[in-house]
Protein backbone atom coordinates (compact mmCIF):
# COMPACT_ATOMS: atom_id res chain seq x y z
CA UNK A 1 0.00 0.00 0.00
CA UNK A 2 1.06 3.27 -0.87
CA UNK A 3 1.62 5.65 2.09
CA UNK A 4 2.71 9.36 3.38
CA UNK A 5 5.42 9.16 5.58
CA UNK A 6 6.86 12.90 4.79
CA UNK A 7 6.06 15.84 3.20
CA UNK A 8 8.96 17.92 2.01
CA UNK A 9 9.04 21.34 1.45
CA UNK A 10 10.83 23.75 -0.74
CA UNK A 11 12.08 26.80 0.95
CA UNK A 12 14.37 29.29 0.91
CA UNK A 13 16.13 28.73 4.35
CA UNK A 14 15.67 25.14 6.06
CA UNK A 15 16.29 26.26 9.08
CA UNK A 16 13.98 28.95 9.82
CA UNK A 17 11.18 26.80 8.21
CA UNK A 18 12.07 23.94 10.57
CA UNK A 19 11.89 26.14 13.43
CA UNK A 20 8.55 27.77 12.14
CA UNK A 21 7.02 24.59 12.07
CA UNK A 22 8.12 23.44 15.32
CA UNK A 23 6.96 26.55 17.04
CA UNK A 24 3.61 27.59 15.42
CA UNK A 25 2.56 23.66 15.01
CA UNK A 26 4.95 21.71 17.09
CA UNK A 27 5.83 19.59 13.86
CA UNK A 28 8.83 17.84 13.00
CA UNK A 29 9.39 14.15 11.70
CA UNK A 30 6.33 14.67 9.71
CA UNK A 31 8.01 17.79 7.72
CA UNK A 32 11.12 18.14 5.63
CA UNK A 33 12.73 20.96 4.20
CA UNK A 34 15.43 21.19 1.70
CA UNK A 35 16.62 24.14 -0.08
CA UNK A 36 15.00 24.62 -3.85
CA UNK A 37 13.25 27.84 -4.69
CA UNK A 38 11.55 26.73 -8.07
CA UNK A 39 9.19 29.66 -10.21
CA UNK A 40 6.25 29.27 -8.82
CA UNK A 41 3.57 32.12 -8.49
CA UNK A 42 -0.37 32.08 -6.94
CA UNK A 43 -2.08 28.76 -5.68
CA UNK A 44 0.18 26.17 -5.87
CA UNK A 45 -2.50 23.26 -5.82
CA UNK A 46 -2.27 22.07 -2.72
CA UNK A 47 -3.49 22.78 1.44
CA UNK A 48 -1.96 21.14 5.00
CA UNK A 49 -4.92 20.80 7.47
CA UNK A 50 -4.77 20.34 11.17
CA UNK A 51 -7.95 18.87 12.66
CA UNK A 52 -8.34 19.50 16.32
CA UNK A 53 -11.34 18.87 18.97
CA UNK A 54 -12.29 22.22 19.61
CA UNK A 55 -12.07 25.72 18.18
CA UNK A 56 -9.76 27.21 21.53
CA UNK A 57 -7.11 24.38 20.34
CA UNK A 58 -7.71 25.76 16.84
CA UNK A 59 -7.17 29.59 18.02
CA UNK A 60 -4.54 28.38 20.02
CA UNK A 61 -2.17 27.20 16.60
CA UNK A 62 -3.48 30.00 14.46
CA UNK A 63 -2.49 32.41 16.94
CA UNK A 64 0.97 30.55 17.65
CA UNK A 65 1.51 30.34 13.72
CA UNK A 66 0.89 34.00 13.24
CA UNK A 67 2.92 35.03 16.33
CA UNK A 68 5.46 32.91 14.59
CA UNK A 69 5.57 34.99 11.14
CA UNK A 70 2.35 33.31 9.21
CA UNK A 71 0.05 35.15 7.72
CA UNK A 72 -3.39 35.66 8.26
CA UNK A 73 -5.56 34.20 4.69
CA UNK A 74 -9.04 33.51 6.59
CA UNK A 75 -9.71 34.52 10.26
CA UNK A 76 -10.89 31.55 12.11
CA UNK A 77 -14.93 31.31 12.07
CA UNK A 78 -17.54 29.25 12.52
CA UNK A 79 -19.18 27.57 9.05
CA UNK A 80 -22.11 25.08 8.22
CA UNK A 81 -18.82 22.26 9.19
CA UNK A 82 -17.42 23.72 12.12
CA UNK A 83 -14.95 25.93 13.34
CA UNK A 84 -11.43 26.88 11.68
CA UNK A 85 -9.41 29.32 9.34
CA UNK A 86 -6.27 29.81 7.24
CA UNK A 87 -2.71 30.75 7.56
CA UNK A 88 0.01 31.37 4.94
CA UNK A 89 3.04 29.89 6.26
CA UNK A 90 6.21 32.50 5.43
CA UNK A 91 7.46 29.87 2.63
CA UNK A 92 4.71 30.69 0.96
CA UNK A 93 2.48 26.99 2.05
CA UNK A 94 -1.06 27.02 2.74
CA UNK A 95 -2.33 25.67 6.09
CA UNK A 96 -6.58 25.38 7.75
CA UNK A 97 -7.12 23.99 11.41
CA UNK A 98 -10.14 23.27 11.74
CA UNK A 99 -12.33 21.18 13.96
CA UNK A 100 -15.94 19.89 13.44
CA UNK A 101 -17.04 21.23 16.89
CA UNK A 102 -18.90 24.64 17.05
CA UNK A 103 -18.34 24.55 20.75
CA UNK A 104 -15.41 24.58 23.33
CA UNK A 105 -15.35 21.50 26.11
CA UNK A 106 -12.21 22.03 28.04
CA UNK A 107 -9.22 24.94 27.92
CA UNK A 108 -7.19 24.93 24.88
CA UNK A 109 -4.24 22.71 24.18
CA UNK A 110 -1.87 22.25 20.95
CA UNK A 111 -2.85 18.75 20.28
CA UNK A 112 -4.16 17.81 17.00
CA UNK A 113 -6.06 14.74 15.84
CA UNK A 114 -4.94 14.34 12.45
CA UNK A 115 -2.79 16.15 9.67
CA UNK A 116 -4.36 16.51 5.69
CA UNK A 117 -2.71 16.37 2.62
CA UNK A 118 -5.23 17.98 0.25
CA UNK A 119 -4.29 17.72 -3.43
CA UNK A 120 -6.06 20.34 -5.87
CA UNK A 121 -6.82 17.86 -9.05
CA UNK A 122 -8.40 18.74 -12.04
CA UNK A 123 -10.12 15.47 -12.55
CA UNK A 124 -11.18 13.53 -9.58
CA UNK A 125 -12.33 10.62 -11.12
CA UNK A 126 -8.56 10.29 -12.98
CA UNK A 127 -6.53 11.01 -9.84
CA UNK A 128 -8.77 8.60 -7.54
CA UNK A 129 -8.07 5.48 -10.05
CA UNK A 130 -4.25 6.64 -10.20
CA UNK A 131 -4.21 6.32 -6.46
CA UNK A 132 -6.10 3.38 -6.25
CA UNK A 133 -4.14 1.72 -8.74
CA UNK A 134 -0.90 2.62 -6.79
CA UNK A 135 -2.36 0.97 -3.50
CA UNK A 136 -4.43 3.45 -1.76
CA UNK A 137 -7.90 2.22 -0.97
CA UNK A 138 -10.76 4.88 -0.42
CA UNK A 139 -11.89 5.79 2.69
CA UNK A 140 -14.46 8.39 1.49
CA UNK A 141 -15.84 9.60 -1.84
CA UNK A 142 -17.94 11.92 -2.58
CA UNK A 143 -18.61 12.13 -6.30
CA UNK A 144 -16.80 14.09 -8.46
CA UNK A 145 -15.34 16.74 -5.61
CA UNK A 146 -13.69 15.11 -2.84
CA UNK A 147 -12.08 11.53 -2.07
CA UNK A 148 -10.07 11.05 0.77
CA UNK A 149 -7.86 7.24 1.30
CA UNK A 150 -7.10 5.22 4.02
CA UNK A 151 -3.50 5.68 4.80
CA UNK A 152 -3.19 3.23 7.13
CA UNK A 153 -0.53 4.08 9.89
CA UNK A 154 0.47 6.92 8.41
CA UNK A 155 1.23 9.98 10.37
CA UNK A 156 -0.25 12.18 7.40
CA UNK A 157 -3.72 11.34 5.50
CA UNK A 158 -4.30 12.46 1.88
CA UNK A 159 -7.51 13.34 0.10
CA UNK A 160 -8.31 14.96 -3.37
CA UNK A 161 -10.43 17.95 -3.94
CA UNK A 162 -10.76 19.54 -7.10
CA UNK A 163 -8.59 22.62 -7.20
CA UNK A 164 -10.63 25.30 -8.06
CA UNK A 165 -13.23 24.26 -5.04
CA UNK A 166 -9.92 23.85 -2.77
CA UNK A 167 -8.46 27.18 -3.32
CA UNK A 168 -12.34 28.85 -2.53
CA UNK A 169 -11.90 26.57 1.09
CA UNK A 170 -8.63 28.52 1.67
CA UNK A 171 -9.41 31.88 1.05
CA UNK A 172 -7.08 32.26 -1.92
CA UNK A 173 -7.72 32.34 -6.14
CA UNK A 174 -7.24 29.22 -8.01
CA UNK A 175 -4.92 30.31 -10.55
CA UNK A 176 -1.29 29.53 -10.38
CA UNK A 177 1.67 28.51 -12.21
CA UNK A 178 5.10 26.47 -12.04
CA UNK A 179 6.18 24.44 -9.08
CA UNK A 180 4.55 22.81 -6.64
CA UNK A 181 7.32 23.01 -3.93
CA UNK A 182 6.57 20.11 -2.43
CA UNK A 183 7.53 16.92 -2.38
CA UNK A 184 5.45 13.50 -0.57
CA UNK A 185 7.69 11.01 0.86
CA UNK A 186 6.16 7.38 0.45
CA UNK A 187 7.40 3.81 -0.40
CA UNK A 188 7.12 4.53 -4.00
CA UNK A 189 8.27 7.11 -6.95
CA UNK A 190 5.62 8.28 -9.14
CA UNK A 191 4.29 11.81 -10.06
CA UNK A 192 0.56 11.73 -10.23
CA UNK A 193 -1.92 13.49 -13.33
CA UNK A 194 -1.25 16.70 -11.75
CA UNK A 195 2.26 16.64 -11.36
CA UNK A 196 2.70 16.37 -7.49
CA UNK A 197 5.74 13.97 -7.33
CA UNK A 198 6.26 11.17 -4.52
CA UNK A 199 9.80 9.93 -3.54
CA UNK A 200 11.00 7.18 -1.40
CA UNK A 201 10.73 8.36 1.98
CA UNK A 202 14.01 6.86 2.77
CA UNK A 203 15.85 9.72 1.01
CA UNK A 204 17.59 11.96 3.07
CA UNK A 205 16.34 16.38 3.01
CA UNK A 206 18.12 19.02 4.17
CA UNK A 207 16.87 20.18 7.46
Amino acid sequence: MTSIETITLDVADPEAAAHFYATAFGLDTQLRFRAAQDPSTGFRGYTLSLTVAQPADADAYLDAAVAAGATVVKPATKSLWGYGGVVQAPDGAIWKVATSSKKNTGPAVKRFDSLVLLLGVANIGASKRFYIDRGLPVAKSFGPMYVEFDTGSSAIELALYKRRALAKDAGVPAEGTGSHRLVIGGAAAFTDPDGFAWESATQPATR
